[in-house]
C-alpha cells in the first residue's frame, strides 16, 4: 500500500563520497501544491539532492521525512509515492510508446495498465504515435513519454533533473503546462534546472546551491536571473 504525505522536510542533510562532500547541512521544506526549484551551477549538488529525495541513496548525516514517514522505515510504500525523471529516460527504445507506458504502469500496480497508458499518451499529445517504437522519436518526444512514465502512478512527490534539456520551444511550453497542472493537483514538485527563463514564473520557491552548500532560499522569487547572479556572485566573493 502506498503511503501519502503533504510535505517533505529535509533537515541538516549531508552526503559524502569518501572525502568529497557533495552536500553539506542542507535544510528545507516542500509542501504539496508547490514547485521548488533547485538552482545552481554544475557540481552544486542538485542531482545528489534529488537522488536522496528519491531514496536512491541515504544521507551521510541528517534526515529526510515525508510527512510523518522516514525512508528507512517506509520502504517500498514510500517509493510508490515518488516519480523521478533524470538524465536517463529509462525507456526501452525497441518498444512502442504504448508498450513502454503499459509496462511501467504494470510495474507500479496501476489498475487497468493499458487504459492508464492510453490516458498518458493523450496527456503527452502523442496518441497518434502510440504504436511507433520510441527509437523513432525525437528527443523532445522521448522526454514527453519519459515524463508520463514517471507520472503513470500519480506520485505525490515528483522529482525532475534538468527536464528542459534538448526540448524545443513547443515541447518546453507543454512541459511547463504539465508541471502547473501537477501543482494544481496537489503534487510536490522538486525541479533542478539551469533554465532560469522557464523557471521564472513557474517555481514557487528557490533553493540556491553552490559547492554542495545552501547559499540562499527564496520564496516567490521575482527577477530570477538577477537574483541568481547576485546570489552566486555574493557566494563566490565570500
Amino acid at each position: 500500500m502506498t503511503i501519502d504525505f503533504d510535505h517533505v522536510a529535509v533537515t541538516g542533510v549531508s552526503r559524502h563520497f569518501g572525502r568529497r562532500r557533495a552536500l553539506s547541512q542542507i535544510s528545507f521544506r516542500a509542501a504539496r501544491g508547490t514547485i521548488l526549484g533547485l538552482l545552481g551551477p554544475n557540481g552544486a549538488g542538485k542531482s545528489t539532492m534529488l537522488a536522496l529525495l528519491a531514496t536512491l541513496m541515504r544521507p551521510s548525516e541528517g534526515e529526510i521525512r515525508y510527512g510523518g514517514h522516514a525512508a528507512r522505515t517506509a520502504g517500498a510504500s514510500l517509493r510508490g509515492a515518488i516519480g523521478i525523471l533524470g538524465h536517463d529516460l529509462f525507456l526501452y527504445p525497441e518498444l512502442t510508446a504504448r508498450e513502454n507506458l503499459t509496462f511501467f504502469a504494470g510495474l507500479h500496480g496501476v489498475p487497468s495498465a493499458g487504459d492508464a497508458a492510453a490516458a498518458a499518451l493523450r496527456q503527452s499529445g502523442l496518441a497518434e504515435r502510440a504504436d511507433d517504437p520510441v527509437s523513432s522519436f525525437s528527443r523532445g518526444m522521448r522526454q514527453r513519454v519519459a515524463l508520463e512514465r514517471a507520472l503513470i502512478h500519480h506520485p505525490r512527490l515528483v522529482l525532475l533533473d534538468e527536464p528542459f534539456t534538448g526540448l524545443d520551444d513547443s515541447s518546453a511550453a507543454a512541459l511547463v503546462g504539465r508541471l502547473k497542472g501537477l501543482r494544481a493537483e496537489g503534487a510536490i514538485v522538486v525541479l533542478a534546472t539551469h533554465d532560469l527563463d522557464l523557471a521564472e514564473g513557474l517555481i514557487d520557491s528557490a533553493l540556491f546551491l553552490r559547492d554542495g552548500r545552501m547559499v540562499e532560499a527564496v520564496d516567490r522569487p521575482d527577477g530570477l536571473r538577477a537574483t541568481y547572479r547576485a546570489v552566486m556572485t555574493r557566494r563566490a566573493e565570500a
